[in-house]
């Protein structure tokens, strides 16, 4: 019989063993990873579905990286405008308290707004990282002056104290009467009216009322307006006339002007004299009167206030030409006037200065800027009231001061139609809740992407371990027998 040798068959189980230890080799690793394959062409068919599943993940990392950025940012808004809410509320309260006025010409309201502002004007320059989330689109920029050059000007340009001094002028005019023309037209009669040529400054007439018997009202009427009384007779004691005018902060004010038989009346009456005449000369006096110590009360003070908008309410507003004769108001240039603002300054809604995508269809606005209304009208009248001070001796600062005050506690309480720091911050909340409802919506999805692609890639550790065992058992009875084979000779054949 014919015996064939082994040797031609050898590296046929050769192969079949190096086969099989590469197997083995591959589950090992599958073991010590959890993963089925190291490239995406060992997963076979669902290579393609495993590179979108990781594309996607990538994603939605992207996304909450973006979020993350986003939500410190907002973190850091809403603790500046919580504090600048509370410094509003702080201001008002001490402005509705009465103070007296120190050597300094100074109240502890007014103090206490000088210090407040400067720490407003600090926390709409703060950073969030290396961004300042007040200075709209100009994240690089601050977003306002300093304090002492918005206040006391820089070098050649005017500063807000000195926008409120000229303005104050300008309101009271030559006379300190507010630019009102008080006359006597006729002999029997009193006219107040207001300057030749109009002017946009001090007093403008709002209305005239009397109870005046023998006596006849007319206007506010005319170009210029004015309105006047005219005697026919005389008046009874105690009856009354009123003058009611507007002031430059949009507010009023009533002078009302009592008849009397005395001859030394008080504050606010008139004595009614022999005639019609001599009485209307003693109103003329009396009015004379009440409008100057008006002008320097309340007009003052309401001229601070309207300073604050001309100056912080866009570009800043000065008085045209020599103050106390002046009719109009002129925008200020960078050159002669401090610019409080010094961020972007665009007609968009701030909101929309800064956005973030939080998923592949959603994003959100979270812009801001320090000049917005909620945060423009706090600032201006906190500002309002710590530029103004009063000279020693000023028969008047007590009720300029309570004028004053007044004015600015009731805005600081923030009228109806003006936003407020609260709305501010309710549009941010919103961006905020829609970012945490993306960030929920990012965990599940990538908690049910990774566990399909931990199907597709991952491995079964016990059944990579049975495997194993299973390869090695067969491994190790194939080197047996592959052994024995290559012992074999003719000799021990036979």
């Amino acid at each position: 019989m014919t015996i064939s040798g082994i040797g031609s068959r050898s590296s046929l189980g050769v192969q079949t063993l190096v086969d099989m230890r590469r197997q083995l080799d591959d589950l090992q690793r599958q073991f010590a990873t959890g993963k089925k394959s190291e490239t995406y062409a060992g997963l076979g068919l669902d290579r393609g579905l495993a590179v979108g599943l990781r594309s996607r993940l990538s994603g939605l990392e992207a996304f909450q990286s973006s979020i993350d950025h986003v939500d410190v940012r907002l973190n850091v808004a809403q603790t500046s405008l919580d504090r600048l809410a509370d410094i509003g509320r702080e201001v008002k309260s001490a402005a509705f308290q009465s103070s007296l006025i120190d050597s300094n010409g100074t109240t502890i309201p007014q103090s206490t707004a000088y210090a407040s502002l400067n720490e407003m004007l600090g926390l709409l320059n703060t950073q969030a990282g290396d961004r300042y989330i007040f200075s709209g689109r100009e994240t690089e920029q601050p977003a306002v002056a300093r304090f002492d050059h918005i206040m006391d000007g820089d070098g050649a340009r005017a500063g807000f104290k000195q926008i409120v001094s000229e303005r104050k002028l300008a309101d009271l005019g030559t006379l300190g009467r507010g630019r009102l023309d008080i006359t006597a037209p006729t002999a029997t009669s009193v006219q107040v009216a207001e300057e030749t040529p109009a002017t946009v400054f001090g007093f403008k007439l709002s209305s005239i009322n009397s109870s005046l018997t023998n006596s006849t009202v007319t206007g506010p009427a005319g170009a210029p307006p004015a309105m006047s009384v005219d005697f026919t007779g005389l008046p009874n004691a105690a009856e009354t006339i009123q003058f009611r005018f507007t002031l430059p902060d949009g507010t009023s004010e009533l002078i009302t002007l009592t008849a009397t038989n005395s001859t030394t009346p008080g504050a606010n009456e008139f004595t009614i004299g022999a005639t019609a005449a001599l009485t209307a000369g003693n109103l003329q006096t009396a009015l004379t009167d009440s409008i100057e110590t008006l002008a320097n009360t309340s007009l003052v003070a309401a001229s601070a206030v309207a300073a604050a908008d001309n100056f912080f309410n866009g570009t800043p507003q000065r008085v045209s030409g020599p103050p106390a004769t002046a009719t109009a108001l002129v925008a200020g240039t960078p050159a002669n006037t401090v610019s409080w603002y010094t961020g972007e300054n665009g007609a968009d809604p701030a909101r929309s200065t800064a956005t973030a995508r939080a998923d592949t269809s959603i994003t959100v606005s979270y812009g801001m800027r320090a000049n917005e209304e909620g945060i423009r009208w706090m600032v201006q009248n906190v500002a309002a009231l710590a530029a103004v001070t009063f000279a020693s001796g000023d028969p008047d600062a007590v009720a300029r001061n309570a004028a004053l005050n007044s004015r600015v506690g009731t805005n600081l309480a923030v009228p109806a139609g003006i936003q407020t720091i609260e709305d501010i911050e309710t549009e941010l909340v919103g961006a905020q809740y829609t970012l945490q409802a993306a960030t929920d919506r990012h965990k599940q999805t990538k908690s049910t992407l990774a566990s399909m692609l931990e199907q597709i890639e991952g491995v079964s550790n016990e059944e990579t371990a049975a495997a194993i065992l299973a390869l090695q058992t067969r491994l190790q009875a194939s080197l047996q027998t592959t052994s024995l084979m290559y012992q074999t000779s003719l000799v021990n054949y036979l």
